[in-house]
């Protein structure tokens, strides 16, 4: 099997792509040529990785165009980069929030245009959403403008993807020929990442507090909860399409989401307003022909 993973330089990214790694090739898509370097050394042969700061939409189609040239098929992709804590409101150089941009619009472009290796899987493509169960659209200041909080910008971008997995599962599923999934997974505790060197001394003390007393969850146990879902055989991926899953007491269980998420007036406002901001000839193209299908 083959997976990208987003983000697969630290946290459950990392741990995703070491447990996987045992086993199937690995893909990692990172920012830091030293931090990738180093990442696929420690994970072993089965491991490679391309260059993309997805802060910048031209880095995302340089990379789709550079893994269509480099593989015929993929089996799996892990969206799961994304930025935490901020001190304060980063605009890239797209005029986007960074938040928004870097946790859910890169990757919904990222996806689009990988449709077609993971058709191409024999053992069915995954796309596999590092989600949580929170959070808010603000489509008045989608951007965060005017109200900006790190918080708000990681939940807006929650919603945003879990918006995306429900509206790609009925895309594709209206296809008689399409064999790929989309699943949401909420990870049951916070992972213990390099996110804490970043933080504030007071939150990184409580932070501390709450790992003593099991609040965290380990990288390492992040990648063997989560890598069955990229190796389970393709109808078990198929039954959990377009559902928010956790693990609850060793078992993956669904999580009901609210009904803005599951609104399908509300997935295509935000199917157009991505494809206006990705501003991408060859995403929209993607876009129509799955709109397309879905209206005959």
């Amino acid at each position: 099997m083959k997976i990208l993973i987003t983000g697969g330089t630290n946290g459950m990214g990392k741990g995703v792509a070491a447990a996987l790694a045992k086993e199937a090739e690995v893909i990692i898509v990172a920012r830091s040529e030293e931090r990738a370097k180093a990442t696929v050394d420690e994970l072993g042969p089965n491991a490679s990785y391309v260059l993309a700061d997805l802060a910048r939409l031209a880095d995302v189609r340089r990379v789709t165009e550079e893994l269509h040239a480099q593989h015929d098929a993929l089996d799996g992709i892990f969206v799961n980069a994304g930025l935490g804590y901020a001190a304060g409101r980063v605009e890239t150089e797209d005029g986007m929030d960074s938040h928004f941009q870097v946790n859910y619009l890169s990757h919904f472009m990222l996806t689009l245009n990988l449709l077609d290796l993971l058709e191409r899987s024999e053992h069915g493509g995954r796309v596999i959403f590092n989600v949580a169960s929170f959070g808010e659209m603000d489509w008045d200041d989608l951007q965060m403008e005017r109200t900006w909080g790190y918080e708000r910008g990681i939940g807006q971008a929650m919603v945003a993807k879990r918006m995306l997995v429900a509206r790609l599962h009925a895309l594709c599923r209206a296809r008689d020929d399409s064999r790929v999934s989309f699943v949401g997974f909420q990870i049951p505790k916070t992972v213990w990442s390099n996110q804490i060197n970043i933080i504030p001394w007071p939150m990184r003390f409580m932070a501390t507090v709450v790992k003593l007393f099991g609040g965290f969850i380990s990288i390492d146990d992040c990648g063997r909860i989560m890598a069955p879902l990229f190796t389970e055989p393709h109808a078990s991926s198929l039954r959990r399409s377009g559902k928010l899953i956790t693990e609850k007491k060793g078992a993956l269980v669904e999580i009901p989401d609210i009904d803005f998420v599951l609104d399908p007036a509300e997935q295509d406002r935000l199917w157009r307003v991505s494809l206006a901001l990705s501003d991408d000839d060859a995403t929209r193209r993607i876009a129509d022909q799955l709109v397309d299908k879905l209206a005959s």
